[in-house]
């Protein structure tokens, strides 16, 4: 087996030019006469705007022009859509509020924008827009997720603020399953909202093409083609062949730049308008207040369980804040990304959920890390730990109780999805052996002996990968299918170039998917080069989130492979004078069963563009592309153990051990994996423990800076001690499930059960911070 194929920790490719200082993200992009732009943006939660004098910034040197929403609506540029249709429980449709680019009447949240002045300078398009003076007629904002029905109503469309009010599963079964238990357990508790903080900022270069008419964006996407899409279809900024959007390099994203914002649409309208490519790069404090957010649900969950501490219900009410308008998938996040996982690891037969997304005077919340999947994860296993404590139960002994058990698959759920795989039993053992849980109470004592108090908690986490099948998705409310695309391209001397729907922005798709490759075909790994993120160059795909990436984008290459290989079997059988039926392929030789002949990859390669000796019924070239469209969700899963010593004297926690036991299937590059397992957990502790984004009262972002928003620092995290079992997934060719957001779904309820546990608390809310864990520590 090559020492670069699959399974094998394989450096990434992408890290040296990263690591030398030669990445090329979107701020590293200039054009010609390019001019520079900064947003006006909102300093009120809600107002409605008054006038707009913009006569001193028209003095200030360098200055071009400034523009409001007035001006793009004049153009006829639409809203920003929501990608998701949701409907309510009584079948009316959601409440979708209008969204334009930048605001018109009235703006709605802290940052919002409401105009952008374009300069010759960066340094001009700033000090104009000082000088810009605007009126507002300041009006009465609503906040807080709790009193959202309550408030003042933001959109006059929208009455008590609701978009939805959503449930899955069976009412009355679950009513009846409370009805009969013999315990109940429940909980109340917030997911505190997140604010993603990528390590590059959003940004967009765009230029326009009088000659020709067309548009050329560079952006901070994830998927440039459904950038394109909403640009063309829904904005109607231009006709789809004459957008071109490029996303190259792109410094980190969870999801945050999954979705079209306000920012890029401007900037490309602008573009045209002044004739000049256009140039922006938020900065920091942008971020914090225009990037959408994420989380922030306020959820009452119970837990019913029989005499034998089987579960026999699940009853779940949330209440989801959507922020001030429906970003590109926020309604799908709390309800079909977060309902469907409530089963979890557990054979609950009766499982009721609603959920009510309200709009508040806050920045847009959507999809951040895991969306949707750490949430439900947080309650089931919130739930579970406490019913344990109350019924002081081994809280492994009572997740095992209850596990579905690997002759039980395929399982269906009670709340729509049908699981194909697992081994839950076998994730759980291993992270018990190696948190050595069972000299726990030993370190306990030791750390009591210290004045500290020591606690242990678990995570036995389900995910939801791959979103699919398309047909299924678009009839729950989705905008386009979820498909992917792939192409492989054989050049005359043999070596490919790959082309993905699919886009890396720090998930190594420049390695893993040239290792599939490389593998498939039996090529040198370095003979593989991979190309994303060009509209103008890549077939149309769907991008990367979800951690869908390998599972489906993956599969589309592994299938267009697959057609490479049967072209290049029926050029071989012409060569060797046999039939393509008696061509065997493998490690990059297609041999005949019939005889000892053979010949390399290569040299069926060069034959197929040099076809001095070629099948008359083929045509010229090796190439081939393919779509791939799942069948079913892949299901990663996994058992997260956290060990936490709290000094009650400060209330400082630290996380002396955590192991993460996951099962993602088949392994591609158990490197790059156990790198995406590194950076979720320690985005989970994050939530856990320090991040907050907080709005006070008054709708102001008070957690606007790293001064007081706290991002988790390598002195608060342990050496995480990482292992994986595998089930392969049983309806991709390659049995992959997906990684890339299971440790930010197993970590922050891990960390919670932990906290609790060592103060003898039933519930504290995240993050657990010094000051609510010292004061917990003191009743």
């Amino acid at each position: 087996m090559s020492d670069t194929g699959i399974g094998k920790s394989v450096k990434r490719r992408e890290d040296l030019r990263f690591i030398t200082g030669r990445g090329r993200y979107t701020d590293d992009v200039n054009r010609p006469n390019q001019v520079y732009a900064v947003f006006l943006r909102s300093p009120y939660p809600r107002a409605r705007i008054v006038s707009i004098d913009a006569s001193g910034a028209d003095e200030v040197a360098g200055v071009i022009g400034v523009f409001t929403g007035k001006d793009l609506s004049a153009d006829k540029i639409g809203d920003l859509p929501c990608g998701w249709m949701v409907k309510s429980k009584d079948g009316s449709d959601m409440k979708i509020a209008p969204h334009p680019p930048l605001a018109v009447e009235v703006v709605n949240y802290v940052g919002e924008p409401y105009g952008i002045v374009v300069a010759e300078s960066l340094a001009a398009a700033r000090d104009g827009a000082e000088v810009v003076a605007t009126e507002f007629e300041e009006l009465t904002p609503t906040v807080s997720v709790a009193n959202a029905t309550a408030g003042a109503q933001l959109h006059t469309n929208v009455p008590d603020n609701v978009c939805y009010l959503w449930e899955l599963g069976d009412a009355d079964a679950t009513n009846a399953a409370f009805a009969a238990a013999a315990h109940v357990t429940k909980l109340t508790f917030s997911n505190n909202r997140l604010i993603p903080n990528a390590m590059e900022p959003r940004a967009a270069v765009a230029s326009f093409d009088a000659a020709t008419e067309e548009f050329t964006l560079v952006t901070t996407s994830q998927n440039p083609h459904l950038e394109r899409l909403i640009l063309s279809a829904f904005v109607q900024l231009a006709p789809e062949h004459k957008l071109r959007v490029i996303a190259p390099d792109v410094g980190g994203g969870f999801g945050s730049k999954i979705f079209v914002y306000a920012e890029e649409t401007a900037v490309a309208w602008a573009a045209r308008r002044v004739g000049r490519p256009v140039k922006w790069t938020a900065d920091r404090s942008e971020s914090f207040l225009a990037d959408a957010h994420g989380r922030d649900h306020l959820t009452t969950a119970e837990l019913a369980l029989d005499g034998d501490g089987l579960f026999q219900g699940l009853r779940v009410r949330t209440r989801a804040n959507l922020g001030a308008y429906l970003s590109t998938f926020a309604s799908s996040v709390p309800t079909y990304l977060y309902g469907t996982l409530l089963a979890g690891q557990y054979r609950t037969p009766a499982i009721h959920v609603e959920v009510e997304g309200v709009y508040t005077n806050t920045a847009p919340v959507d999809a951040y890390r895991g969306a949707g999947r750490p949430e439900a994860t947080y309650v089931v296993e919130r739930l579970v730990e406490t019913a344990a404590r109350e019924l002081k139960v081994d809280p492994a002994a009572l997740r095992r109780r209850n596990f579905i058990a690997p002759d039980q698959f395929p399982y269906q759920t009670p709340v729509a999805l049908e699981y194909d795989t697992g081994n839950y039993e076998a994730s759980l053992a291993a992270a018990l052996e190696k948190s050595d849980y069972a000299n726990f109470a030993a370190r306990k004592a030791a750390s009591e002996q210290r004045g500290k108090r020591r606690g242990i908690g678990f995570s036995c986490y389900i995910e939801a990968c791959g979103l699919a099948p398309s047909q299924l998705a678009i009839q729950l409310g989705a905008g386009v299918g979820l498909y992917e695309s792939g192409e492989v391209r054989v050049n005359p001397t043999g070596n490919v170039t790959v082309f993905t729907g699919s886009h890396s922005h720090g998930q190594g798709h420049e390695t893993t998917f040239a290792q599939v490759v490389s593998d498939k075909l039996g090529i040198p790994f370095e003979n593989v080069e991979v190309v994303h993120g060009d509209t103008g160059r890549v077939e149309f795909g769907l991008g990367t989130y979800g951690s869908r990436s390998i599972a489906v984008g993956g599969s589309a290459l592994v299938k267009a492979t697959d057609k490479i290989i049967a072209k290049g079997k029926r050029i071989a059988a012409h060569m060797m004078d046999t039939n393509a039926d008696s061509v065997d392929f493998s490690d990059g030789e297609f041999a005949a069963r019939d005889s000892n002949q053979k010949l390399t990859f290569g040299e069926v390669a060069f034959a197929a563009y040099v076809p001095s000796n070629y099948p008359s019924s083929e045509e010229p070239g090796l190439s081939e592309k393919a779509f791939y469209d799942p069948k079913n969700f892949t299901f990663p899963a996994g058992t997260h153990i956290a060990e936490v010593e709290i000094d009650p004297e400060t209330g400082v926690v630290d996380v002396v051990n955590f192991v993460a036991v996951d099962d993602f299937g088949r392994v591609i590059n158990p490197m790059i994996v156990e790198g995406q397992v590194h950076g979720g957990i320690a985005q989970g502790i994050g939530q856990a423990l320090l991040e907050h984004g907080i709005y006070d009262d008054g709708g102001q972002l008070i957690t606007g800076s790293y001064m007081d928003y706290c991002m988790p620092r390598a002195d608060d995290l342990p050496s995480f001690d990482v292992d994986m079992t595998v089930t392969p997934c049983t309806h991709n060719p390659l049995g992959v499930k997906g990684c890339g957001e299971a440790g930010a779904i197993g970590a922050p309820a891990a960390i919670m059960n932990a906290v609790t546990d060592a103060l003898g608390v039933v519930d504290l809310p995240m993050p657990a911070t010094p000051e609510r864990v010292w004061r917990a520590a003191r009743g």
